[in-house]
């Protein structure tokens, strides 16, 4: 770890960390909190997934949409209207809404085989958007003088990653650089997201065998086709299974790769001052373990 304990941390010039854990505990709240705070550079990663790496794929499922209106198809073809997506830190819609969800096409599902592809997509570019990490952090303090860097990764970046490799290229990459924080939540944290995600399901990134075997086995649960999957309730199914099978990669990353703070801990910060202290408390029990 680039911090081996408080001192270091407290002493450096420049504060680099990488917020990692489930989305909705905290990482895009502390990452503007600090940001706001001023003197702190914020680096998102589904802005850089959503703009540099598939803003292009975005934008043009868009216009296809819009090319089966008579009207925009006119607009359109003689270069009249312009389409594109207006994602931001707080509202990454555009990327969700691209990604999709599998089932029946009348619920607004896509074939499987579409969505496994706008999956893979999202892999590559999720992996991408990680490796330019340092390319920002270098760029954060050439133009703009930022030294302090927080990255507000997604919530997928364990299914990209092995934890349990030692070479793992973009954990090393990215440990290299920064320190890497996970925000654990607890059980009940895990059934108020669960909560949450049920009222309103969104679409998500998961790792190729889990959703292999999640799809495999809920067409057999269910008896049924294909096009007969309820997209939403897909979502719904493979919510609270996705939860658990990141957890334990989380777990790896801050066991074998950085540090680990609690949801609880980061709720109760609310200036830089409690950040920085927060994060030396943390190293002083990783170095007295």
């Amino acid at each position: 770890m680039i911090y081996s304990n408080a001192r270091d941390w407290r002493a450096a010039k420049a504060k680099r960390v990488l917020m990692f854990g489930m989305s909705g505990l905290g990482k895009t709240h502390l990452s503007g909190l600090l940001r706001d705070a001023g003197g702190w550079f914020h680096y998102s990663i589904d802005y850089r997934i959503g703009t540099r790496y598939m803003g292009e794929l975005i934008a043009d499922n868009f216009k296809r949409e819009a090319m089966k209106v008579p009207l925009l198809r006119e607009l359109l073809l003689t270069d009249s209207v312009y389409i594109s997506s207006n994602i931001t830190f707080t509202n990454l819609a555009p990327l969700s809404t691209y990604l999709g969800k599998p089932g029946d096409p009348a619920k607004g599902g896509l074939p499987f085989a579409e969505y496994r592809l706008r999956q893979d997509q999202h892999r590559a570019a999720e992996i991408s958007a990680l490796l330019d990490t340092p390319h920002f952090i270098q760029r954060a303090h050439d133009i703009y003088g930022y030294d302090n860097f927080i990255c507000d990764s997604g919530g997928s970046i364990c299914e990209v990653v092995d934890p349990e490799n030692e070479n793992d290229p973009v954990l090393t990459a990215l440990s290299e650089n920064l320190l890497l924080v996970w925000i654990e939540g607890s059980d009940a944290h895990a059934a108020e997201l669960a909560r949450r995600f049920d009222r309103a399901p969104k679409p998500m990134y998961y790792q190729p065998e889990f959703l292999e075997a999640a799809w495999a086995e809920y067409l057999d649960l269910h008896g049924v086709t294909e096009a007969q999957v309820d997209p939403d309730a897909f979502v719904r199914w493979t919510y609270a299974r996705a939860l658990a099978h990141r957890r334990p990669r989380y777990a790896a990353m801050a066991r074998n790769w950085g540090v680990s703070v609690t949801a609880e801990e980061v709720g109760a910060v609310r200036t830089q001052a409690d950040f920085d202290d927060l994060i030396a408390r943390t190293l002083d029990r990783r170095e007295e373990a």
